[in-house]
């Protein structure tokens, strides 16, 4: 279709029966296919087709009161439910019945018993004829729309240059319309030169030519066009000729006055002060200025087409090293450059000057960079070197914020002054939530533009006397010098919150940020400035682990938190580096026989006392700090390895490897899969990736591709913990799921809360449904195992049969 449709394309089924038996199975049967609504005589059939509208009716022939076929042509009678395709469902085989049903408007007939495999094609067939139906209406409304509307004249004529169709009913182009220009002949309406064309290319056989023609007597303003002739032919002859006119007076104005604009700016460059150099994207110079030519020694035309390198040579005063031109910077990181420090430039003539000046790209009206410009002059050494400097020292390139030595210089006077006048001094750590995940996404240089928009955002919400600063990547520092109550810092951590919470807009594109703020408070919680950035950056940490998107302020038990996540991420780094994490495996068994049929791995981390540490304490902490992709590979070559021992030793264990949301994010994560298991010799069907519902929400196209290549690779996919999370069924049929895993905390719960039960039958008996393979967690009693037989659960785990172990004490189980 031309355009993009909005209708609701969910599809709708009415089902009629007077025995609810088989209401109940069809219904059942159907519902994966739309909504599904049911009723059981005639006249409430009427009533609900005609609030419902559904696409596809299947209509019982014998029903108390009205039957089938009175019901069905009472709906094919009224315009709203004229459209829905009826399908009726009859116990009779005789023929008449057949001829009745289609006679009062039915597209279908089933005959009973049902069979419902059949069932579900047909309707499914007459669901997608009704799309069919949408499409091609939503098609010809389109091009008609289209015709109406395109900003373009549109005609055909004949081969005797007789005007048969045309798109201006509105007489915009021309002084006739559409209507009052059937008929005519091309050499009475057209423009003479546009004419000419016109005649030329029918009478010369020209098969096309396009031409720009300035109209003698303008009409609506349109005084420039782009005229195109195209011939009709039709088994070597022309039958007809199509004529399309564009405005193009706008553009041609905007030509003229950018030419004339362009013959400014060259005047305007030629007599400013500075010298002025601009290059291609490749830094190939296209242009100089006579100041540039001057500095430089080289003359405009014999420089263009050399390289900035070539022609403007730059060196360190103090080494004479030669430094790379601030250009290919700017060109390279796509960002505004500034000479560096000490800057000598030595002319073709010998002469040496010594220069400051700034780097920009050029960027199109799209964005795109097509070029770069260098600005420099020269400069004495003793106030380029003071200027540069005290200012790069003290501030943050990027949004010329103050630095963390700045800041420090005037945190410590902060304190000192607070603790001779008795005054508080507050400290805010503000760190962009998922920062880094919006960097990797969109590249540096989007990732730049947002540092520089919460900067000026930030900036905003300050007065003089307060310090804002930027210490790292995407960490800012307010200091608050004077404070006269913690409702005063309650209110500006408030605003902080609230404002960020605002959407971004850069390039025409929105992004909604929060932030993470840690307070610490001199004197009530730190006397030196070192102490108050600590403080602040554990009460930050606090923040996130809260939730994110709030302040929090520094206390004692804090600090001990902060200490113990620094020791666990060292313990986790250097477990990754030296190749000591541990993989323990808890078997899954066939619960009819109990017999040991797979594996779970379960990642184990022990601390410097050779103790465990609980999952719940490292891995979040692991997919925060990015290390949960080293980890999860750790885990997947483990269990290849040990799945590929087994195997060898005749004992085909399938393997379950948990896969962390944030694995999905890399893009090369099929490719180490593959690699993996091609390395460790494994054959692909005794992997299993598990996979929490969470994890599939983040991205529904790419989580699909990735999904559907791990799947061609012959391994099987679980949804892990299913129930817990979005249990959206539209994922179960769109992704190549194989397996579906109960979570622990119902099939626990299942013995004494009936709703978990109804939760544990209600996924088994979707998984038949869906051919899908059911595994049940946390089986501890001999009544778990006894109900989950009974309803039909094929596999399980859990402390009745098994812990997790080391795979030494699993490889004995296995005998």
């Amino acid at each position: 279709m031309l355009f993009s449709h909005h209708e609701n394309s969910h599809n709708k089924v009415l089902v009629v029966d007077d025995e609810p038996t088989s209401l109940m199975i069809m219904a059942e049967s159907l519902s994966d296919l739309g909504e599904i609504v049911c009723c059981d005589n005639g006249a409430q059939a009427i009533e609900k087709a005609v609030f419902f509208q559904p696409d596809v009716i299947l209509l019982d022939i014998e029903m108390p009161g009205m039957n089938g076929f009175e019901v069905c042509k009472k709906l094919k009678n009224n315009p709203k439910t004229a459209q829905s395709h009826v399908i009726f469902v009859t116990s009779h085989n005789e023929q008449i019945f057949e001829y009745q049903s289609f006679a009062s408007g039915g597209i279908d007939l089933i005959h009973k018993p049902v069979d419902l495999n059949i069932c579900r094609l047909r309707v499914q067939n007459q669901l997608k004829l009704k799309h069919q139906e949408a499409q091609i209406l939503a098609a010809k409304n389109d091009i008609s729309t289209l015709v109406a509307q395109v900003p373009v004249y549109i005609s055909y004529w004949s081969n005797t240059e007789e005007n048969l169709f045309s798109n201006d009913e509105t007489s915009h182009w021309f002084s006739k319309s559409s209507e009052q220009m059937l008929g005519c002949f091309a050499k009475d309406v057209l423009p003479d030169e546009l004419y000419e064309a016109f005649h030329r290319c029918l009478t010369k056989g020209i098969e096309q030519e396009v031409l720009n023609i300035q109209l003698a007597s303008p009409r609506n303003k349109i005084e420039y066009v782009r005229a195109q002739v195209n011939l009709r032919i039709k088994e070597r002859e022309v039958v007809g000729v199509i004529l399309t006119l564009s405005d193009i007076t706008s553009i041609t104005h905007t030509k003229k006055l950018l030419s004339n604009e362009s013959e400014r700016l060259r005047v305007m460059l030629n007599s400013i002060g500075d010298a002025v150099i601009a290059t291609d994207n490749n830094a190939i110079i296209n242009f100089m200025n006579p100041i540039a030519e001057r500095l430089t020694g080289w003359h405009a035309e014999e420089a263009k087409g050399r390289h900035i390198e070539e022609v403007m040579k730059l060196v360190d005063a103090t080494s004479n090293k030669t430094l790379v031109n601030p250009i290919s910077v700017a060109l390279k990181e796509q960002r505004i450059v500034a000479m560096a420090l000490n800057s000598q430039l030595t002319g073709l003539d010998g002469r040496v000057y010594r220069v400051e000046d700034s780097a920009a790209p050029i960027r199109d009206i799209e964005g795109n960079i097509i070029g770069g410009i260098i600005v420099f002059h020269d400069v004495s050494e003793s106030i380029a070197m003071a200027v540069k400097m005290s200012h790069l020292a003290n501030h943050d390139l990027l949004t010329d914020l103050p630095n963390r030595v700045l800041l420090h210089d005037r945190v410590t006077h902060a304190c000192k002054v607070a603790t001779s006048m008795k005054k508080k001094v507050a400290l805010m750590l503000i760190d962009i939530d998922h920062f880094k995940y919006l960097n990797d996404t969109l590249g540096h240089h989007q990732g730049d533009l947002i540092i520089k928009h919460v900067a000026k955002r930030l900036e905003s919400l300050i007065d003089l006397n307060t310090t804002l600063a930027r210490i790292g990547g995407d960490e800012f520092v307010i200091l608050l010098p004077d404070v006269q109550s913690t409702s005063a810092i309650d209110a500006i951590a408030s605003d902080i919150i609230n404002t960020m919470n605002e959407p971004f807009r850069i390039d025409s594109q929105e992004y909604i940020l929060s932030v993470s703020v840690g307070v610490s408070v001199n004197p009530a919680d730190s006397t030196q400035a070192e102490e108050m950035m600590t403080h602040a950056d554990a009460a930050m940490y606090r923040a996130k682990e809260q939730g994110r998107n709030r302040f929090c302020y520094y206390s004692d038990d804090l600090e001990y938190q902060f200490k113990q996540r620094q020791s666990v991420e060292k313990l986790l780094r250097h477990a990754i580096e030296q190749d000591k994490i541990e993989v323990f495996y808890q078997p899954k068994l066939a619960l009819l026989t109990e017999k040991i049929i797979g594996v779970e791995a379960l990642v184990r981390l022990r601390d410097d006392e050779n103790k465990l540490i609980s999952p719940l304490d490292f891995i979040p902490l692991a997919e925060e700090t990015g290390l949960i992709h080293a980890l999860g590979q750790s885990v997947l070559k483990q269990s290849c390895i040990a799945a590929k021992e087994w195997a060898d030793k005749g004992h085909n264990i399938k393997v379950a490897v948990n896969i962390a949301a944030k694995q999905f994010t890399d893009g090369n994560f099929c490719n180490l899969v593959a690699d993996t298991i091609e390395q460790a010799g494994l054959a692909s069907e005794l992997l299993e990736l598990e996979v929490t519902e969470s994890a599939l929400m983040h991205d529904f196209e790419e989580i699909k591709i990735m999904l559907s290549k791990l799947s061609d690779l012959g391994l099987t996919i679980a949804i892990d913990d299913f129930g817990t999370g979005y249990s959206s069924l539209s994922y179960l049929k769109l992704f190549p799921v194989d397996v579906l895993k109960i979570d622990q905390s119902f099939v626990r719960d299942m013995l004494t809360d009936t709703q978990s039960m109804d939760i544990v039958r209600t996924i088994t008996s979707l998984a038949h449904t869906l051919n899908l393979q059911i595994v049940a967690e946390g089986i501890e009693e001999k009544q778990h195992l006894n109900s989950l037989i009974d309803l039909g659960c094929e596999l399980g785990q859990g402390y009745y049969f098994h812990k997790p172990m080391p795979k030494e004490e699993f490889d004995k189980l296995l005998g």
